[in-house]
């Protein structure tokens, strides 16, 4: 961290008289106003070096918060404060805004003050690596109606500020019932239109699709765009998940679909399609290139997307800076639609997997359909050299990859998966639990330095004793930050910053946080860049960031001294309404 360095040796150079003056200097370049000192503050962060979201050099200056919002960026040693936290070495930023976040599945969790339910609404894994907003419904998931959810949250109170959006495989399972597996009548999406007005009406932020996803599978680049374009008129985004992340979608199996699903390449040429057709501002999310056949395919995405964005077109996009996906980590190579044909009805733990496979296997023609899709499956999730055993009754093999079992067992990969459930939990599909690390650094250290990808955890709120995570429920930002910015280099520290700020306050239209700025409220984060880390790993996951100092969160603490409070002072944001009104008045809203 050599602007560290180059500050400390400045500090001990220069005087103190020296050094107010320099602060001051620094200060009024900046264009922030000398606060007198007469004011009184009830928190004042001194010492420390400003990063204030814009993307421009830090800065040194102190930041004086009153009644939750930031009042004054400036030299204010001498202001009087309720509290005065002396940060020295470290830097003041912008909370951290999480653009994809699957928080809603525990922000609505029952419990008062003290118990397992508020610690999980308090979101403490989010919270403790930097999280002070989170956008949630993601994936076309949303509950419904939208004011409802708004409601409940507001009577429970929650840790960080949540954007609600509105789930595009939501309303369609309402509108089209049972009979989904089809495009939607005119009426049908007339139906979802004015589901959409609704959500508009009572808050979101927008419609999120899950492209790959039961019931939005079915749907056509109309039907989505004409969705799009209702969000649009009211100001709201789009944010897709993906139909496809790789070469095919998850869905896709070769011995039971038609060859010609969609690609990851298709999925970026309809969001293109649909940013310019109607003018919206739509997220392309979590975006990524998975599957050993299809590494190297984001710098494709990427040109897509620059040479769109030149002329004009609203895409953006967001990624978690990890090489493998999946919450769970529970990658099962048997192939889904064995799994299903043989539990039926049943729980899968009453299904014994491991001899419906070894009948399976005895007939000549279903063996071979088996084997094609495990085969199939292992190049889409990396390869055998990248499926990590993680739970296996035999010990030996926790740790290993299935191309090192494979090899040691005399076997191909193939084979190997198949023994794996033959030998190992025999109720469990797959028979073990492996982690598939089916992306490669190439593309996620790609994505992590264009300037139009927001960060964004696609993480939900965990506790101890809540089972296997991915490590990015603990570490996404400080990951992004220490990782790619400060080691690697992939970008500038302060664009990695306002990756996490600014840029996705910009994509929703938030103008209230996102910066450090006079008048903004006080969502801040503390970073001690010596220390900062992600600390989870996918064999321990639940373990929060090191040198996340302090988080606030509407002038609250939420992490004091790197210990989680616990408190709860988040707010649900709505969007601007006037600001709506004015962008359908003036007529700059979506087009055809």
């Amino acid at each position: 961290m050599p602007r560290c360095r180059v500050s400390s040796r400045l500090l001990r150079r220069v005087g103190s008289l020296h050094l107010a003056g320099l602060a001051i200097l620094v200060a009024a370049r900046a264009g922030i106003a000398q606060q007198p000192p007469t004011e009184v503050f009830d928190l004042v962060l001194v010492g420390g070096s400003v990063i204030d979201g814009t993307g421009n050099p830090w800065f040194r200056a102190d930041v004086g918060i009153r009644d939750g919002r930031i009042v004054a960026v400036g030299a204010l040693g001498a202001a009087k404060t309720g509290r005065r936290l002396d940060i020295s070495g470290r830097f003041v930023v912008p909370g951290f805004i999480d653009i994809h976040s699957h928080a809603d599945e525990g922000l609505d969790t029952e419990g008062a003050a003290g118990t397992s339910g508020a610690r999980r609404r308090a979101a403490p894994n989010l919270v403790s690596q930097g999280v002070t907003t989170v956008v949630v419904n993601q994936d076309g998931r949303s509950a419904w109606p939208i004011a409802e959810q708004r409601a409940k949250l507001e009577r429970l109170r929650f840790g960080p500020n949540t954007a609600l959006m509105v789930g595009h495989n939501s309303i369609r399972a309402i509108a089209l019932g049972d009979e989904f597996r089809r495009p939607a009548t005119q009426a049908e999406t007339d139906r979802m239109r004015e589901m959409v007005r609704q959500a508009m009406r009572e808050g979101a932020y927008g419609l999120s699709a899950g492209l790959e996803y039961v019931p939005g599978r079915w749907s056509t680049t109309e039907e989505v765009l004409a969705l799009v374009e209702e969000a649009g008129r009211a100001g709201g985004v789009y944010i897709v998940h993906e139909r496809s992340s790789g070469q095919d979608p998850m869905w896709y199996w070769p011995s039971h679909d038609p060859p010609g699903p969609p690609t990851m390449l298709h999925t970026i040429l309809e969001d293109i399609e649909i940013a310019e057709r109607t003018g919206v501002t739509t997220v392309a999310t979590h975006i990524k290139a998975r599957g050993a056949d299809f590494w190297g395919s984001g710098r494709a995405l990427i040109q897509l997307i620059e040479r769109a964005r030149a002329r004009g077109v609203p895409i953006w996009a967001d990624h978690y800076p990890y090489n493998t996906t999946g919450s769970d980590g529970n990658t099962i190579l048997i192939p889904g639609w064995f799994i299903r044909q043989v539990s039926g009805e049943e729980e899968p733990s009453q299904t014994d997997f491991a001899s419906a496979l070894r009948d399976a296997l005895a007939d000549r023609d279903l063996g071979a359909d088996l084997r094609k899709d495990i085969a199939h499956e292992i190049r889409r999730r990396g390869g055998p050299d990248n499926l990590i055993v993680f739970e296996y009754p035999d010990s030996s093999a926790i740790g290993q990859s299935l191309a090192a079992l494979a090899s040691a067992s005399g076997l191909d990969a193939v084979e190997m998966a198949i023994r794996l459930q033959l030998d190992g939990f025999a109720r469990r599909p797959g028979g073990t639990r492996i982690r598939g690390f089916s992306l490669s650094e190439i593309d996620v250290e790609a994505f992590a330095a264009r300037p139009w990808v927001a960060t964004a955890s696609d993480a939900g709120i965990a506790l101890p004793g809540d089972g296997p995570v991915h490590a990015r429920y603990y570490g996404t930002f400080p990951r992004k930050i220490s990782r790619y910015a400060v080691e690697r280099g992939a970008l500038r520290l302060e664009d990695a910053i306002r990756s996490a700020t600014s840029l996705p306050a910009q994509i929703l239209g938030i103008k209230d946080r996102g910066l450090v700025r006079e008048g903004l409220q006080a969502d801040l984060v503390v970073l001690d860049l010596a220390t900062l880390r992600d600390r989870a790993t996918f064999f321990e996951p639940h373990q929060h960031a090191s040198g996340v100092d302090y988080v606030l969160i509407n002038g609250e603490l939420v992490v004091d001294r790197g210990e989680l409070t616990y408190s709860l002072p988040g707010w649900i944001l709505t969007p601007d309404v006037n600001a709506r009104a004015r962008t359908v008045e003036e007529g700059t809203g979506p087009r055809r």
